[in-house]
């Protein structure tokens, strides 16, 4: 069985990347997909006023959103699903996932925000650390390049 973990915070653009990969997964090796749902941070101001368990049902309520809308793609070819939510160490969640299900392929499905540097999902997987300077630095030198020409 191939296993495949996918981390993924939007449904419509984890759909958009597992696409090209449910195309390919036809040869008759059954996959087992297991899809690792990151919910949005909640800010300090709101957490703070809300209760552990107001946050953990809101948490719940968001994956069962995700997960209802990617699961049946992902199922539709017999293969298996199985699902989890991320915790604060996604490396380390993602060695414990290879280690309860065997070596796996992972894909980081989630989407990029502009200005916000993305936790990285495995130990080789080099930390940007651009950040919104790094950012305005590229568009400064974009701009250098345009007007000097």
């Amino acid at each position: 069985m191939d296993n495949i973990i996918v981390y993924v915070d939007d449904a419509a653009y984890g759909q958009q990347l597992l696409q090209p990969m449910l195309q390919g997964t036809g040869s008759g090796v059954p996959v087992r997909w297991i899809v690792v749902g990151c919910p949005p941070r909640m800010t300090h101001r709101v957490s703070k006023w809300l209760a552990r368990s107001s946050r953990d049902s809101w948490r719940a309520k968001w994956a069962e959103k995700v997960f209802s809308q990617l699961l049946p793609l992902l199922v539709k070819n017999g293969d298996e699903a199985l699902t989890y939510m991320a915790k604060a160490d996604l490396t380390g969640q993602t060695e414990s996932l290879i280690r309860q299900h065997g070596q796996a392929r992972i894909l980081d499905a989630r989407r990029p925000k502009f200005g916000e540097d993305l936790q990285p999902v495995t130990a080789m997987q080099a930390p940007e650390r651009q950040g919104a300077m790094g950012y305005l630095a590229a568009v400064a030198s974009a701009g250098l390049l345009v007007a000097t020409d």
